[in-house]
């Protein structure tokens, strides 16, 4: 039995227990970042000219799952452990930010070099979601490696860098408005805009976007109310959460628009019900309470696309079902995206996901005093880790000899 298994079947002892304390649920946060950090690998190396955005966005659906249906395969309670897609695969290129998962007949071109690709997805293991995002430049082959101009890295250092100050400041006790501090001050010393639509989350068993969230930025005043950020309730941190640290950054003013392209990402709204008028409606809603009753999927797994075209828009009216629009920077805005999950355990912030940043992202601005001192503690914790990682090994094989 795999030691997957054994804490499957040992869960039963802490059924109840649904945060991080629970060293199941640990477990379990853990082997959903491994796998969503193998797919968002395995999506890079896909990431070549004349590939299709659909079939990268398929080929990460299946990673995501082969990989998922081989942990936790002994039921519990007589039930089989539910695992598999928490965010569906979006791969988003050029000005578009996020959310971009499209149907097979409203494909865009296929990718060519010099675009930027921004990936983003999520896996979870009984309800326990980790998830990612990264940002990449198309090579001219295979054998490349992709230019970056350096506004582009600019922008991609700035915004990798402020996911990695952000994580660090989310810790037991801190605010908030600690970490939305944090990531202005890295934007501002690069020069940058945060995308304000953009939020961190709390996340919870099968909660995506938990009550708890971080902005990237302040709300202005001096914008008008309809462009105005609407300012988030203050909240503290508290040991045993876990969060998904999402920044993205932009050369242009960080005001996203929903583009023209059609909404294909949705998320059921589990609080809300409604007695349906439009019979394809109706089918829908009952499909996404069967398959997808809590984390969001695309318009594709849905077993009739064309009717769940038609039904969709009652769904939406009556807010059964929320939208994950494809937000659309100003034409010819630079725009780079990373995400990474984080644990409040005993030992500190643990980042689980998330990938480093390509080497080819150079920038010659310096980051502020205060961002360089956090980076430089992480670098050292980073470097301790590793070597213990690597002491640790050397005794195993010095044993086997």
């Amino acid at each position: 039995m795999s030691e997957e298994d054994k804490v499957a079947a040992d869960a039963g002892d802490e059924e109840d227990v649904t945060d991080l304390t629970n060293s199941d649920v640990c477990t379990k946060y853990q082997e959903a970042a491994k796998i969503t950090n193998l797919a968002l690998q395995g999506l890079i190396g896909q990431c070549v000219p004349g590939a299709k955005i659909i079939d990268l966005c398929e080929f990460g659906h299946t990673v995501v799952n082969a990989q998922a249906q081989k942990l936790f395969t002994k039921k519990v309670d007589g039930q089989v452990v539910d695992r598999g897609i928490a965010f569906p695969v979006c791969v988003s290129v050029n000005d578009i930010v996020c959310n971009h998962s499209p149907l097979a007949n409203e494909e865009l071109d296929p990718l060519k070099a010099g675009d930027i690709v921004k990936i983003d997805l999520g896996c979870h293991i009984d309800g326990y979601i980790s998830v990612a995002a990264h940002t990449l430049v198309v090579p001219e082959s295979p054998d490349s490696p992709p230019v970056s101009n350096p506004e582009l890295g600019n922008v991609a250092v700035a915004a990798y860098n402020a996911m990695l100050v952000a994580a660090h400041c989310i810790a037991a006790g801190k605010k908030n408005t600690d970490v939305t501090a944090a990531v202005e001050r890295v934007a501002k010393a690069y020069g940058v805009t945060p995308i304000s639509s953009v939020r961190m989350h709390q996340m919870k068993r099968y909660v995506l976007d938990g009550v708890k969230e971080v902005a990237l930025k302040t709300p202005n005043p001096t914008e008008n109310e309809m462009e105005q950020e609407e300012k988030l309730p203050d909240c503290t941190f508290e040991a045993a959460e876990v969060y998904a640290v999402d920044v993205a950054m932009s050369t242009g003013d960080g005001k996203v628009r929903p583009g023209e392209m059609r909404t294909t990402v949705f998320k059921r709204n589990v609080e809300k019900q409604y007695h349906l008028k439009v019979k394809a409606s109706r089918a829908v809603i009952a499909e996404v309470d069967k398959k997808f009753p809590t984390l969001p999927f695309t318009l594709r797994h849905l077993t009739d696309v064309r009717q769940a075209r038609l039904g969709i828009p009652e769904c939406v009216t009556h807010e059964l079902l929320t939208m994950y629009p494809s937000l659309h920077e100003k034409n010819g805005a630079l725009v780079a995206h990373f995400k990474c999950t984080v644990l409040l355990l005993p030992s500190g912030t643990v980042r689980v996901t998330g990938l480093d940043i390509p080497d080819y992202f150079k920038t010659e601005t310096a980051a502020d005093e205060e961002t360089l001192k956090i980076l430089a503690e992480i670098k050292e914790e980073e470097d301790a880790k590793a070597a213990r990682k690597a002491a640790k090994k050397a005794k195993k094989k010095k044993a086997k000899a």
